[in-house]
């Protein structure tokens, strides 16, 4: 907060210097005000951000367009002062104040195309993951492994249907699906259902639950009301042709021999719901079996996975979404969420134990985003070489 009223006195005094314009000027504070009313009336009204989500993306959206540009632009303006501490003080350079404009115009438009048309900017990761004790059967198994579909955010059917179709294009053997397929509500997946029960792939399709997909963020008129619409979500999986693992397991055959999928509810670190349980979830999978585990949130690999008893080979999981806001380029990545969590998008690794958090398909909150692609990822599973002698 202070940094954001810091930036927008600072920068006022760049507009300032272009324009007299009382309707700009003016207009300038009215826009902060407008944000601090919102933010505090859904701050001061107990479950107004449940009843008014929109609201709450608005304003996020709103924050981000009007922050960012400024305190990106705060550098420039801080130069120029220092020089101006040697030169007692003259009035502010025009022509660094239309510079720093410039950049803020240039942050503002990216910001712009990034709840535009970098909501449905899908991007393929592919990763390919040798392993000592993978069945021979499996080596070379393909998983497209997809994550945080959000379906209550989508307006663009295009834009869905372009993600969708990608998918399928990659025609791996396994399709998994790690959780949050709604913002709140199975009714949110209905103009959809269609849509998604087109992916295919030849070995079946998996899914597990989100933290969004319990209900726990919007009003409902009862806990019967609630518990229905769980009930309800649970069979748009089947619907759109996923099976739900539920602290439980499958084997995936391949040529006579299987690999163990291992599915666990949410279960994550601070305030969310931990109603995963990997030990109820492993109970019929044997000790030497290859493990690939569904766990929503990338908390619980630290927390519980590292140190249970079996060894699971390879963790997927999402809920990140990257904040759907950061850098990636040339191998260096940055976003604010990585100072929440420490695996927060693409591969880990502890002890020969393999963790993917996924970036999400769709977007919550801010709809959009920027530098943080929307993502469908391609798993190739290989078996490793023996060393000889």
């Amino acid at each position: 907060m202070l940094a954001w009223m810091l930036s927008d006195i600072y920068f006022f005094g760049a507009v300032k210097t272009l324009t007299n314009n009382l309707l700009v000027l003016w207009g300038y504070w009215l826009v902060d005000l407008a944000i601090a009313v919102g933010f505090g009336y859904l701050v001061t009204r107990r479950k107004a951000t449940r009843r008014h989500p929109n609201l709450m993306a608005a304003l996020m959206a709103l924050t981000l367009l009007t922050f960012v540009p400024k305190i990106l632009g705060v550098p420039v303006l801080l130069l120029e002062d220092i020089t101006r501490l040697f030169r007692h003080f003259p009035p502010r350079s025009v022509w660094v104040s239309e510079l720093d404009m410039g950049i803020a115009g240039l942050v503002f438009i990216g910001l712009l195309y990034g709840m535009t048309g970098g909501r449905h900017r899908y991007k393929v990761h592919r990763v390919t993951l040798k392993f000592d004790d993978l069945p021979d059967a499996f080596d070379g198994f393909t998983i497209t492994q997809l994550s945080d579909i959000h379906a209550g955010s989508f307006s663009s059917r295009k834009g869905v249907e372009k993600g969708v179709a990608l998918v399928n294009q990659q025609k791996s053997h396994l399709l998994l699906f790690t959780g949050d397929l709604v913002n709140n509500k199975a009714s949110e997946m209905d103009p959809w259902k269609d849509t998604f029960a087109k992916l295919h792939a030849a070995y079946g399709k998996y899914s597990v639950l989100g933290n969004h997909d319990y209900g726990d963020y919007t009003h409902w008129e009862s806990k019967e009301a609630k518990a229905a619409n769980l009930v309800s979500l649970k069979k748009v999986h089947k619907e759109i042709g996923f099976k739900l693992l539920l602290n439980d397991s499958v084997q995936i055959e391949k040529d006579g021999q299987h690999i163990a999928l291992i599915g666990v509810e949410n279960w994550g670190k601070g305030g969310f719901h931990k109603y995963g349980s990997l030990s109820h979830a492993t109970a019929n999978v044997a000790d030497d079996e290859f493990k690939i585990l569904m766990s929503h949130d990338p908390s619980h690999w630290e927390a519980k996975t590292l140190e249970h008893e079996q060894h699971i080979n390879l963790t997927l999981a999402g809920h990140t979404h990257g904040m759907q806001f950061g850098i990636e380029l040339f191998g260096f990545q940055w976003s604010p969420v990585k100072y929440v969590y420490r695996q927060w998008a693409g591969l880990y690794d502890k002890h020969g134990k393999y963790l993917y958090v996924n970036r999400g398909f769709g977007f919550l909150g801010f709809k959009g985003r920027l530098g943080i692609w929307p993502e469908i990822t391609v798993i190739t599973l290989k078996k490793a070489e023996r060393q000889k002698g």
